[in-house]
């Protein structure tokens, strides 16, 4: 039941199950309140509130996230997230196509399409992310060779695909980290292997999607040929 529902794009999985429980959900004229209800995709008609629900139409936007905010859809020490800067705009469902930690700013994507958000965040087929980093000490080739052949931390094997020096002053650097799959604050997780902390961190880049001149906290919609592009 509450996979259909977010498949459709009408919510999340979590919404789904509270709309079940709260009685709101029926199946071909039944109200149901077990979210485990089956329900045939195509075949078996669902309504929320009394409004008949069919599949909408794929929406995929990205936002220049800014730091200090939640990647999620809600907090539970009522923290402000990423959703603060939709404002009060009237959308379809979306939800984050990966994340990016509070400290973190830059890419994010939003989509009402499960579907393809799990085709773009797969590590195997899915596009590289690039970031732009600032870190507290000017880098030498052994550590920029090091982040690329990589280290194991906590059983995890961490590296980059490319890494290089975008430019440095007197005592810090900024350098382009390319990775092939984002693993939970996996740039900070490896340079903190090699004792090199973080001063700032933003994703410029989703594969060929690139930020642009996007404002921070500001959004827009993809187009089909960049979605398609992504995945």
């Amino acid at each position: 039941m509450v996979r259909v529902i977010s498949k459709l794009g009408l919510g999340s999985r979590t919404q789904a199950a509270q709309w079940v429980r709260e009685g709101r959900v029926s199946v071909n004229g039944t109200v149901v309140h077990d979210t485990e209800t089956p329900v045939r995709q195509g075949l078996d008609r669902v309504e929320i509130a009394g409004q008949a629900q069919a599949a909408v139409d794929r929406l995929v936007l990205m936002l220049n996230k800014p730091r200090g905010l939640i990647t999620t859809t809600r907090d539970e020490q009522d923290r402000e997230t990423v959703y603060s800067c939709f404002g009060d705009e009237e959308m379809p469902w979306v939800a984050p196509v990966g994340r990016l930690d509070k400290a973190s700013e830059g890419l994010l994507l939003f989509t009402n399409d499960p579907a393809w958000a799990a085709r773009v965040t797969d590590p195997e087929t899915g596009p590289a992310k690039t970031y732009h980093v600032q870190i507290d000490r000017l880098p030498d080739e052994t550590l920029l060779q090091g982040l690329q052949q990589g280290v194991t931390v906590d059983g995890a094997h961490l590296s980059a695909r490319s890494v290089s020096v975008l430019r440095q002053g007197g005592r810090n650097a900024w350098l382009e980290i390319v990775l092939e799959e984002g693993r939970n604050r996996q740039i900070r997780r490896l340079l903190a292997a090699f004792e090199v902390s973080v001063l700032r961190l933003m994703r410029v880049a989703i594969g060929p999607l690139v930020m642009g001149e996007l404002p921070k906290g500001k959004w827009r919609i993809l187009t089909d040929a960049e979605i398609d592009a992504l995945g």
